[in-house]
């Protein structure tokens, strides 16, 4: 599942939430407030399958959405000094009783440090976190995600993350 599939897993997930839910009240991706979040994430990050090193990420979820489409920024940085920087959506599925299931696409930029050879500045981030939502709005969540160009460079080498995930209400 590193070549995307979460990117298209969002997207067709909530165009199909889009017109169920959406289209037929307020409009397809008429502006609406959901709950905004501020997340702190400890990952182990992955490189052609082998252990690679760590990284720390930061992401807010903001109250803005079009539709079922949640716009999202982060910024991570690993144990290497690399950065990533990026903006995008997360679609959010409630599962049952508080669990719920994230997915989220993001095209970024990539700083590297002294870590892995992305091939390019353009580093797309997709992935799903799957957890548990208190009362109070405090979520905690396992997640995995994948970052490449999407071969919009000569080489398209892929990192992937495995990450621990608290998300503090802002709201």
């Amino acid at each position: 599942m590193a070549d995307g599939t979460f990117a298209v897993l969002t997207l067709a997930l909530g165009l199909f939430d889009m017109t169920q839910n959406h289209c037929p009240n307020e409009g397809c991706l008429a502006k609406n407030t959901v709950d905004s979040h501020l997340s702190f994430s400890a990952a182990e990050t992955y490189f052609q399958e082998d252990p690679y090193g760590q990284e720390f990420y930061i992401r807010h979820d903001t109250s803005l959405a079009h539709g079922p489409f949640q716009t999202i920024y982060g910024l991570s940085v690993t144990d290497d000094q690399d950065v990533w920087f990026g903006v995008g959506h997360a679609y959010t599925m409630p599962l049952f009783e508080g669990a719920y299931m994230q997915l989220h696409a993001m095209p970024g930029v990539y700083f590297q440090g002294d870590g892995v050879d992305l091939g390019g500045l353009i580093e797309f981030r997709s992935g799903i976190e799957l957890g548990y939502e208190a009362r109070n709005g405090l979520r905690v969540g396992l997640g995995y995600d994948h970052r490449s160009n999407a071969g919009i460079y000569e080489s398209n080498m892929g990192l992937e993350t495995v990450m621990l995930r608290v998300s503090i209400p802002t709201n």
